[in-house]
C-alpha cells in the first residue's frame, strides 16, 4: 500500500472514537494558523492505535482535538456519534482519560493519592468517596504493576515508574478509552518496554481503546495494533504496521532510505540500513 493511497478508516465499524472532516489549528481570523484540515479518522476499538509522523505534523495537536482540549476550526470529533462538544465535561472525563506528555504532580505526593485523583470525575455533591473508589484505585496500581510503590512519593521513583503511576491514575478513571502523547518520552529502553507492554496489555486483556502518540515508528511497529501515519497534517497512511510501512513511507514522513524486514518473533516491520536520502545529502553539500 502506497503513502497515497489508503482506505477511509472513519467509515470503519466498531468505533466509538472518530474525527469527521476535521480542522484543527491556532489563532483565529486572519492569525489563524491551520494545522489539521479535513481530517476523517476512526479510531478502532479494543486496539493499541499509534499515531506518528515528523515533528510538526499535527501529531499532538490531534491527541488534543480528540480529548477536546482544543476547539475544531471546522468538523467534530465524534464519540458514540455524538459531537463531543455537546457533551458534558464530567461524561467527557468518565468515557476518556488522557495522559499528556508533560505531567505535573503536587509536591510530596504519594502514587496512592495521584492514583486517588483519576476518581474525581466519578466524584459529586451526591456521592462521595466509597469503598469501590478504594477498590479502582487498588485495581489500577494493580494493573500498573506498582502495588509495592503505593506509599512511596512520585518524586522518588525512576522515570518508568513515575509513568505506570500516571498510567494508573488514567485508568483510575475507569474510561473505555485512553489517549497518550508520547507515553515513553525521555525514559531509558527498558522503561519504555515496561511502559509499551502494559499499554499492550491494558488493550488485549481489559479491552481499553488506546491512542497513543509514538515519536519512535520501530516501537509503533512492535506496539501498536494499528498505524496512523500523519504529514503535514493529514492521514497518509493507516492500517496495520505490517500492511502499511513500507520504505517508500518511511521516505515520505521522514526524509530517509531504509530496506525492511520482518522481526524474527513479531513479524512486524524493521528499518534496517536506515540513512539520509539522496536529495538530503546533495542538498547539504550545496
Amino acid at each position: 500500500m502506497s503513502a497515497e493511497h489508503h482506505p477511509r478508516c472513519g467509515d470503519a465499524v466498531d468505533a466509538t472514537l472518530k474525527a469527521s472532516e476535521l480542522s484543527l489549528g491556532y489563532g483565529s481570523g486572519q492569525r489563524h494558523v491551520a494545522v489539521i484540515d479535513a481530517l476523517t479518522l476512526a479510531l478502532p476499538d479494543g486496539k493499541v492505535t499509534a499515531i506518528v509522523g515528523p515533528n510538526g505534523c499535527g501529531k499532538s495537536t490531534l491527541l488534543a482535538g480528540l480529548a477536546r482540549l482544543q476547539a475544531p476550526h471546522a468538523g467534530a470529533v465524534l464519540l458514540e456519534g455524538q459531537d463531543i462538544r455537546r457533551l458534558g465535561r464530567r461524561d467527557v472525563a468518565q468515557r476518556i482519560a488522557l495522559l499528556p506528555q508533560e505531567t505535573h504532580s503536587p509536591e510530596g505526593v504519594t502514587v496512592h493519592e495521584l492514583v486517588r485523583f483519576g476518581r474525581q470525575p466519578h466524584q459529586g455533591a451526591f456521592r462521595q468517596w466509597s469503598q469501590e473508589d478504594q477498590e479502582v484505585v487498588s485495581a489500577a496500581i494493580a494493573a500498573a504493576d506498582i502495588e509495592s510503590l503505593a506509599d512511596r512519593e512520585l518524586a522518588s521513583m525512576s522515570g518508568g515508574q513515575r509513568q505506570r503511576a500516571w498510567i494508573a491514575m488514567a485508568l483510575a478513571q475507569q474510561t473505555p478509552l485512553l489517549l497518550l502523547d508520547e507515553p515513553t518520552s525521555a525514559l531509558d529502553l527498558g522503561h519504555q518496554i515496561e511502559v509499551f507492554e502494559l499499554i499492550q496489555r491494558l488493550a488485549h486483556e481489559e479491552g481499553k481503546t488506546i491512542v497513543m502518540v509514538v515519536h519512535d515508528l520501530a516501537s509503533a511497529c512492535r506496539y501498536a495494533d494499528h498505524l496512523v501515519a500523519m504529514h503535514a497534517g493529514s492521514v497518509v497512511a493507516e492500517g496495520p504496521p505490517s500492511e502499511v510501512v513500507t520504505p517508500a513511507l518511511v521516505r515520505k514522513l521522514y526524509g530517509v532510505d531504509c530496506r525492511l524486514i520482518p522481526d524474527p518473533e513479531t513479524g512486524t516491520p524493521l528499518l534496517i540500513g536506515v540513512r539520509r536520502t539522496d536529495e538530503r545529502l546533495s542538498g547539504s553539500a550545496t
